[in-house]
């Protein structure tokens, strides 16, 4: 099983003035980022992982950093995590990792991402859930190709 995580809330993309890189997570953002934290230091812990890799936007490294320090764990960053990429890549990185891991990407690469796995025959198990800080439950067969995706809502923080 692996764990795959659209960023928190961010600030306003149209009033935020600079490299949208350096876009951070608003303050329901960071809420989010700690709730979503509460609910993978468990998994991470029992399964002894510490494998978590962000799109290099800062508000996808602000999404895993509250699990990172909870886990003293680094997060790895990975281009084809960014705005913009390929599903194929996303892809072949998703099939690489080791089980627990936790990776954070953009709300236009995790649907095309889940759409080509559920054309290569991953069974659905939850309706999909697109919204900041939702994260997919995605378990994979030997070849790290995804047989089964769950949808979690995210977290409720007010």
């Amino acid at each position: 099983m692996i764990y795959l995580v659209r960023h928190a809330k961010a600030g306003s993309r149209h009033n935020f003035h600079g490299n949208d890189l350096l876009r951070r997570l608003s303050p329901a953002g960071q809420r989010q980022a700690q709730a979503l934290a509460t609910r993978f230091i468990p998994i991470l812990e029992a399964a002894g992982v510490k494998t978590l890799i962000s799109s290099p936007f800062l508000r996808c490294i602000e999404t895993l950093r509250p699990t990172a320090k909870a886990i003293g764990a680094r997060i790895e960053t990975d281009e084809c995590l960014s705005e913009g990429r390929s599903f194929i890549d996303v892809l072949a990185l998703l099939a690489s990792l080791p089980d627990s891991a936790v990776v954070c990407s953009h709300g236009d690469v995790i649907p095309y991402t889940i759409e080509a796995a559920g054309r290569r025959g991953c069974e659905f198990l939850s309706p999909p859930d697109w919204r900041k800080a939702s994260v997919w439950e995605l378990d994979r067969d030997a070849d790290g190709a995804i047989t089964t995706a769950n949808a979690w809502p995210p977290p409720d923080v007010g």
